[in-house]
């Protein structure tokens, strides 16, 4: 294991409250809170950006990639982790750095069971998770991607910059009931859905919440994502069931540079879990394995799953997912050193409330590519984010700055956050104006992506038409 610490904790997080407090406040003359209402975008190439993104990712899939992103603005925004990245990097920064999410918008929360059969609410995407970066990042990232999504949906501007500035405001004030606790008491907090959306929602979504979470394990055959499984007519084994184009099994003749031995790459991962659960994980047997297509920025990437039994029958669900550099490292910031899947598990274990147990890392041999495993859960749960962005936006987004407030509390110091914010609204109005700011750049962009897709396409037509 190659670690690389994480150096968001000094010792100036173990000062008294009041001086913590106070360094917080005195960096607003080094930069002020207004001056992160500012956008400058600066001289970038949108779409050389994208397609710098696009280098190891597999060539097969990179169509599916740009076909997502071609979607909508908010779909656009989802996948240029990067880009965004290059812009934040342009612009004014405190300094108060820590463990951030990477890739934080508003489809990367969700809800969950905890082990001991809690639903809570949480972030649930670390993939470009990067030690040592300012808390904006990632505040204004979430911001702009609910300013987005809330001109999508036919919003006014006005109300859009509200349900932005709820982000900027939930994240203040959470941070400030944070900043009080002992270090102990913030690392376990944690944002109960059932209990949060008693205060938040109306009483009939509140009910629906209640309800899913109450609910017995679904039948797996209601998530269209989650893979399904039977048993050979010859043989008895156990298989996956191919679902084209997002679940296959890969080609006996694979193309050899991209090739991967994915029996080996889970087994390689039992040396860095823990040994409890390397226990656990013996009384299961990997039967099966199968390529599956995932998310936005994620399309490109080596992802696959492998189901492993009992000799019952029980099934496991572990996922593989290719871990490359973070889009984070286009801040400037210190790269990772060490492997890029640990890199994402350690994102994970410092910022999520109750982790995944099966999370781990490894490498393939053949090809160099390096990955982090986690438990593939059927998504029981993962509707409840999608209900809510499309009833309550602006509740959503109250949920979402809560939530990252304690995921930065657990590597930051939050007495020094809220120094630097403040009691009152300037903090959050700058928030919102920069979300404002940067949902109209983000639609600029999208149009050229677009505009470029369709060039490409035009010309792609036009050498097929070519008499040979």
């Amino acid at each position: 294991m190659t670690k690389q610490e994480n150096p968001s904790v000094t010792a100036a997080h173990r000062r008294p409250f009041d001086e913590r407090f106070g360094a917080g406040k005195k960096l607003r003359d080094a930069v002020s809170r207004e001056s992160l209402a500012e956008f400058s975008v600066g001289d970038r190439d949108p779409i050389a950006i994208f397609d710098e993104t696009n280098k190891g990712r597999l060539p097969s899939l990179i169509p599916i990639r740009r076909q997502r992103m071609s979607q909508s603005p908010f779909a656009f925004l989802r996948g240029a982790a990067a880009l965004m990245a290059v812009d934040l990097a342009r612009q004014p920064s405190p300094g108060i750095n820590l463990q951030a999410c990477g890739d934080c918008h508003l489809m990367n929360f969700g809800a969950f069971l905890s082990p001991e059969g809690n639903a809570l609410f949480d972030i649930n995407d670390f993939d470009e998770s990067l030690p040592d970066v300012d808390f904006t990042a990632d505040l204004k990232r979430l911001a702009a991607s609910f300013a987005v999504a809330a001109l999508a949906a036919g919003d006014s501007e006005k109300s859009a910059r509200r349900i932005a500035k709820n982000v900027a405001l939930a994240y203040s004030e959470r941070m400030a009931k944070l900043a009080r606790l002992s270090p102990l008491e913030a690392w376990q907090s944690r944002i109960n859905l059932t209990q949060e959306g008693e205060g938040l929602f109306d009483a009939d979504l509140a009910k629906k919440l209640r309800l899913a979470a109450a609910q017995k394990p679904a039948d797996r055959q209601e998530d269209a994502n989650f893979p399904h499984i039977a048993r050979d007519a010859a043989t008895g084994a156990w298989r996956i069931k191919d679902n084209p184009p997002l679940i296959y099994h890969v080609p006996e003749k694979e193309d050899p540079s991209i090739h991967v031995d994915i029996p080996a790459v889970f087994t390689g991962v039992v040396d860095t879990l823990a040994p409890e659960i390397a226990t656990l994980l013996a009384r299961y047997k990997l039967a099966d394995s199968a390529f599956k297509v995932v998310g936005v920025g994620s399309v490109g990437t080596y992802c696959a799953i492998g189901l492993f039994v009992t000799t019952d029958g029980d099934p496991l669900f572990l996922q593989i997912k290719e871990a490359l550099p973070s889009a984070m490292e286009r801040l400037h910031v210190k790269p990772w050193q060490g492997q890029q899947g640990a890199r994402v598990v350690s994102g994970q274990r410092i910022m999520q409330a109750a982790t995944d147990l099966f999370l781990g890392w490894t490498t393939d041999s053949a090809s160099g590519r390096q990955f982090y495993v986690r438990h593939l859960k059927n998504r029981r749960l993962g509707s409840i984010a999608e209900l809510l962005e499309t009833k309550a936006l602006p509740q959503y987004a109250t949920l979402c700055g809560r939530t990252l407030a304690r995921a930065h509390a657990r590597s930051a110091d939050a007495a020094t956050i809220w120094g630097y914010m403040g009691r009152n609204e300037v903090f959050a109005d700058a928030i919102a104006s920069f979300a404002m700011l940067y949902a109209a750049q983000n639609k600029k962009d999208f149009a050229a992506f677009v505009a470029a897709e369709g060039e490409t396409a035009s010309s792609g037509q036009a050498r097929a038409a070519r008499p040979a």
